[in-house]
């Protein structure tokens, strides 16, 4: 089980429910330590000053902002401290909406929020607020400080646990305007092709298992590790040229997938 990594209180108009907020994701990825190519010794990283060329203390380093006419403003540990949030221990709910209006995209890390303790009442109030945004499918909106920053939240009913996802704000997402977003006629699909794509989108259809799907590259980094403990020589891949060819008239494509499709 994942230890706490804040404890406080859920927080909506009166109602205070303790909760612990625990990570919801394990690591799996693999870690490597920096190394000399040579020697196999560790590689040490130090601060540096250009200007002085002396090793620089932790104490003494400072933070500067560039600003849009090219001057640096400096600010100390003490000076960013005081721009901080106020550490609180409340998750507080600002407003309920319908979980369909949820645009995934704002979502970013996953935790789960349990019930801080096993008193009868903390229990009975989490079940409470769990069972009816469940049933009106609801999410949660809100605010709350972890470690010295503040972040705004999405709370929902996952399974027999709330969920709180830390969210992206509005002005952080690039419009799909200003992404590159095709428009104009000339870019429409003609009718003969729509009909080909949504067959074939139809053909590849199926439920989703999230257990299907496993971590291919760190699989072939673990074998390479494992062939290298062994004393092998891992060689590098030849280029693949299939994602370098021109790519291929739309239509034929589409069939041709709806072809190899129908033999497997």
């Amino acid at each position: 089980m994942p230890r706490p990594l804040w404890t406080g209180s859920l927080s909506f108009g009166l109602v205070n429910v303790p909760v612990e907020l625990r990570s919801a994701v394990r690591d799996r990825q693999l870690h490597f330590t920096q190394l000399n190519e040579r020697t196999s010794s560790p590689i040490e990283v130090h601060r540096y000053c250009t200007k002085e060329d002396v090793e620089v203390e932790w104490d003494d380093v400072a933070h500067g902002y560039e600003l849009d006419d090219g001057r640096e403003v400096v600010l100390t540990d003490d000076e960013l401290a005081a721009a901080a949030p106020r550490r609180t221990r409340t998750i507080d709910v600002e407003q309920f909406a319908d979980l369909d209006q949820l645009d995934p995209a704002y979502l970013d890390h996953p935790y789960v929020l349990v019930p801080a303790s096993g008193s009868e009442g903390t229990v009975r109030a989490y079940m409470l607020l769990h069972g009816v945004m469940r049933d009106r499918e609801k999410v949660a909106i809100g605010r709350f400080v972890l470690r010295s920053k503040l972040y705004l939240a999405a709370i929902r009913p996952d399974g027999p646990l709330l969920s709180l996802s830390t969210m992206r704000f509005h002005d952080e997402l690039r419009p799909a305007s200003g992404a590159g977003a095709p428009s104009g006629r000339a870019h429409r699909p003609k009718p003969r092709a729509l009909r080909e794509a949504v067959r074939l989108i139809e053909s590849m259809s199926g439920e989703f298992d999230p257990a299907h799907w496993s971590d291919r590259h760190r699989a072939r980094l673990r074998r390479a590790i494992e062939r290298k403990a062994k004393g092998e020589t891992i060689a590098a891949p030849r280029r693949d040229q299939r994602s370098e060819r021109a790519s291929p008239d739309l239509m034929e494509a589409l069939e041709a997938s709806i072809r190899g499709l129908a033999k497997t």
